[in-house]
């Protein structure tokens, strides 16, 4: 897209009440783009929506409108109007009144204020609702008004957080179609806020995958989705398959206990990846003539335009599979993943790394607690270390006091035969965990390390 930087932020940064909210956000915004910044709960998506508004100051980095630093403008001198979720209506006005509300605060000539209204009324679909109460509305005619209020005063850029959350789904997905419409039709800049993965793939020019207060991976919906960067945005956009591999040689990797040709190349010989497979992209037949593997199926649930299916492999492995054809239950299958399917990526870690520092010979402290370690005894007392624990050999309980620190499961991804668990400490510190066991977001536990499974490494 060959259009000029309309919005800039440049190493944004803000915290509440000590916490990180963004951390060194770094965005360019072009000219009559569609950007939706997508993430959960939680992750400072409506934080840089509100910091690029101007209801919330930066605690550090630059908002920049046309190449100048905007970060100290208040919100009413800046060219950008904002619906919220909340469409904030006047009760005591009618619709037209409503939409007309800013251009009379400009002192518009009356003239330009009839004819401006009267175009974006008919934008939104509204001709015959002008002189209607908007108590009298439904939320999907209320969320028009709303919009049209804030595109007759012609801002550079319309900022949206979460606009359709309060519709019903129906009336959400119509929503989205004459959203797309009139950014089509008007050519203004659109930023727009929301958790709906589905909802960004349909709208956005550009998809901004938000976690944690930074950026992961920003470009069009198409690349998001068949190239995510790494193993949340794979999960986070659309169903996935993501799998422990290892690199075997450029073209080359091994996964589901198999070796597959594949085209990615530049991860080395040998190495950890993460494989991440659509379950469309998996090819199921009735026959194992042909087929790279072969599995069973163990559920088939009719989805209206698809079946997903659940298949154990011939290894111990499950998959999601969707096809248009229906395959029975317990019987056998074969499979097949083409080279292009399969999306190759590097992993962010390999084992959990932690600063820790050397109490006695057989102690650390770590997390602010004093735990047993075998390894401590090759180092002298107030030595800094770095204490690395494979994710496997982390154990999880049910009670936090039985534990020696304690945690939440915050985030949890199925890896095929296994979990893959970050916990969230008390601290705010991150530990990673491998696991059969069954756990929810939300769970409260407490983390335990034994001895002979942490390994110290001296901090030069």
């Amino acid at each position: 897209m060959n259009k000029d930087i309309v919005i800039s932020l440049q190493h944004l940064s803000k915290s509440y009440d000590g916490k990180q909210v963004l951390d060194d956000i770094n965005l360019d915004i072009r000219e009559g783009e569609f950007v939706t910044l997508l993430g959960p709960s939680g992750c400072g998506k409506t934080t840089t929506l509100r910091l690029i508004a101007g209801f919330l100051a930066p605690d550090g980095g630059k908002i920049l409108l046309d190449g100048k630093d905007i970060s100290g403008v208040p919100p009413y001198r800046r060219p950008f109007n904002t619906v919220f979720q909340r469409y904030a209506l006047f009760p005591h006005l009618d619709v037209y009144d409503n939409i007309a509300f800013g251009l009379k605060l400009q002192k518009v000539p009356t003239d330009e204020i009839d004819k401006r209204v009267r175009r974006i009324l008919k934008m939104v679909s509204m001709t015959d609702y002008e002189s209607r109460d908007v108590e009298s509305l439904s939320g999907g005619q209320q969320q028009r008004v709303a919009i049209a209020r804030a595109l007759v005063n012609r801002p550079r850029v319309l900022l949206l957080d979460e606009p359709l959350a309060a519709l019903d789904l129906k009336m959400r997905k119509d929503m989205q179609i004459e959203l797309k419409e009139m950014h089509a039709q008007l050519g203004i800049t659109f930023i727009y806020v929301t958790h709906d993965q589905e909802e960004a793939l349909t709208l956005s020019d550009t998809i901004v995958v938000m976690n944690e207060g930074r950026i992961l991976q920003a470009g069009d919906p198409v690349s998001i989705y068949n190239e995510p960067q790494n193993a949340f945005v794979a999960d986070f956009i659309g169903e996935s398959n993501i799998l422990n591999g290892r690199m075997i040689e450029d073209r080359r990797v091994e996964f589901l206990g198999h070796e597959f040709d594949c085209v990615d190349e530049g991860f080395g010989e040998n190495v950890p990846v993460d494989v991440v497979i659509r379950p469309e992209d998996v090819y199921i037949m009735h026959k194992l003539e042909g087929s790279q593997f072969s599995g069973t199926v163990k559920s088939c649930t009719f989805k209206g335009v698809h079946y997903e299916m659940f298949v154990d492999t011939d290894k111990g492995y499950e998959l999601m599979i969707q096809d248009y054809n229906a395959f029975e239950v317990g019987s056998t299958v074969g499979l097949l993943i083409r080279p292009n399917d399969i999306q190759v990526m590097r992993k962010e870690r390999v084992r959990n790394s932690f600063d820790a520092e050397i109490v006695d010979a057989g102690h650390i402290s770590l997390f602010g607690s004093e735990i047993e370690c075998a390894a401590a005894a090759a180092f002298a007392p107030g030595d800094k270390v770095r204490a690395m624990v494979d994710f496997d050999k982390v154990e999880l309980v049910d009670h936090q006091e039985d534990g020696q620190f304690a945690g939440e499961v915050h985030f949890l991804l199925y890896k095929g035969d296994h979990y893959h668990l970050t916990v969230l400490t008390e601290d705010g510190d991150h530990v990673w965990v491998d696991t059969d066991d069954v756990w929810d977001k939300g769970d409260l536990v407490g983390v335990n390390f034994a001895s002979e499974n942490i390994k110290l490494e001296a901090v030069k």
